[in-house]
């Protein structure tokens, strides 16, 4: 990182955590030059760099001064957003996959606007570099390496994946990694791994729609835990359920979690990882966007908490890198043996070439310079996006500030229907993402979960300013 980076990124964090307020101004380019012995143009190319993510503007005879949509304005969801949720929880049977296709199935339509896509724009990724990777790997890949690696992967992909995983002290053995079709395959394998039909599966409430869809699949019952839009689940209510139910796995993602955008602070994660070991829960630790963080330091996974061997942690570039490709990986600790026996029995192995290509990448290819680069462009969307909602939505709707991904969650108005919402705002080109497709119980009727992801353009602000008139609707009419 260069140094007007790193000066770029402190100012950027006093924002964050609200040192630095909406409308103060930030240091002079002389007094920060002086006192950080840094030269004015580093300076200069530092605030640069803050205006380009949204986070200050100048102003005429002012100096630079934090925008006002940056730190505080909105409003983010409390407990409110827990509302529907029993005082006591309680196993539900999943029936979700009908709502959920009928959403994406609607979406397919290439003009519309992707505000209910579950990945960002696929320009953001380094794809003809990645296509480079792939020509080169299929050319030097030994002919033996098609077998051999058909059942422990690529030995390269492999290696980059663990020292990587090493920079957060989420440290695992050769032995315990498992190559998968994506994330999804990786989850799959490990709920399997765990549970049969009739199972109690706890899960977060509001959670990902693929993991309803999941349990549903294997016929297994959803726990519903309620997750605060700041810190995560709620560890009382979780423990309150396995002192009276026989929960056999939890599916949770500790850092920034889809759709609310919540991340666990690293002594949450330590009580949960305590949690697990004193009721014995195997916890499957879904980690997809880790890489996508604001700020200096990576966020710490679950696994690196875990001194009982309980927590099964599934990642995957498809986030970050390469959607298409479907490449992820499962640490499954002790677990790990009866994982990759379940592959072997399914789909054996993901795509070689495609392993082979990314294990490239990551060594040559300049992974963590991407990174950095869409990490700063998802931060600057993540503030005009923000901004737009402070134009065009009520005033009383109330959102989630993540601190990375690319999903921001929106309380709306109690008179408003997300669903109805939905088809509202699709017959006008826009597509989002309806609350209830998150919920088991199919609640958070009017809440939807909107995807920063996409290059900004006149298109998106104007979906937005109609967005906006659509909600607004819905109090006129009541």
């Amino acid at each position: 990182m260069k140094l007007y980076e790193q000066f770029a990124e402190e100012i950027a964090e006093l924002i964050r955590v609200g040192t630095l307020q909406a409308g103060e101004k930030i240091p002079s380019v002389r007094y920060a030059s002086r006192t950080h012995n840094i030269s004015a143009a580093t300076v200069f190319q530092a605030y640069y760099l803050l205006e380009r993510r949204g986070l200050i503007e100048a102003r005429p005879r002012s100096g630079y001064i934090v925008r006002s949509h940056a730190n505080g304005v909105l409003v983010e969801p409390e407990q409110s957003n827990l509302a529907h949720l029993p005082q006591e929880t309680v196993a539900t049977d999943v029936d979700v996959s009908e709502l959920v296709f009928s959403v994406l199935d609607s979406m397919k339509d290439p003009s519309t606007i992707p505000l209910g896509s579950a990945f960002p724009s696929p320009t953001l990724f380094p794809l003809q570099r990645l296509s480079r990777s792939m020509t080169k790997a299929l050319r030097e890949t030994p002919a033996q390496a098609v077998v051999a690696d058909m059942t422990s992967g690529n030995a390269t992909l492999r290696r980059q994946i663990m020292l990587r995983a090493m920079s957060t002290g989420n440290k695992y053995t050769a032995e315990e990694l498992v190559i998968t079709n994506g994330a999804l395959e990786a989850l799959n394998l490990c709920l399997q791994t765990l549970t049969q039909p009739g199972d109690l599966v706890a899960i977060e409430s509001p959670a990902f729609y693929a993991s309803l869809q999941v349990l549903e699949r294997l016929k297994l019952k959803a726990v519903e835990i309620p997750v605060h839009p700041r810190d995560g689940i709620d560890l009382h209510i979780l423990e309150e359920s396995l002192t009276r139910l026989s929960i056999k796995a939890c599916w949770i993602m500790s850092t920034f979690q889809n759709p609310l955008g919540a991340s666990m602070s690293d002594e949450k994660k330590e009580k949960l990882c305590e949690l697990s070991a004193r009721y014995q829960l195997p916890i499957i630790e879904d980690d997809v966007y880790a890489e996508l963080y604001f700020g200096l330091q990576p966020p710490k996974p679950l696994k690196s908490f875990d001194k009982n061997d309980l927590v099964m942690y599934c990642s995957s570039f498809s986030k970050s890198l390469a959607p298409g490709y479907r490449i992820g990986w499962i640490a499954g600790g002790k677990f790990a043996k009866q994982i990759h026996r379940l592959q072997l029995m399914t789909t054996i192995s993901p795509s070689l070439p495609a392993q082979a290509a990314i294990a490239d990448y990551l060594q040559h290819g300049g992974y963590d310079r991407h990174l950095r680069k869409l990490r700063e462009t998802l931060e600057a969307q993540q503030q005009k996006l923000m901004l737009a909602i402070e134009r065009y939505f009520p005033t009383d709707v109330r959102v989630t500030k993540p601190k990375g991904g690319y999903f921001l969650w929106i309380e709306l108005p109690h008179d408003v229907d997300s669903l109805q919402l939905f088809r509202l705002a699709l017959a006008q080109g826009i597509s989002i993402a309806p609350g209830p497709i998150f919920s088991a119980s199919q609640s958070f009727k009017n809440c939807i979960r909107l995807n920063y992801g996409n290059i900004w353009d006149a298109k998106i602000e104007e979906s937005l300013k109609l967005l906006g008139k659509l909600i607004n609707s819905f109090q006129h009419v009541s």
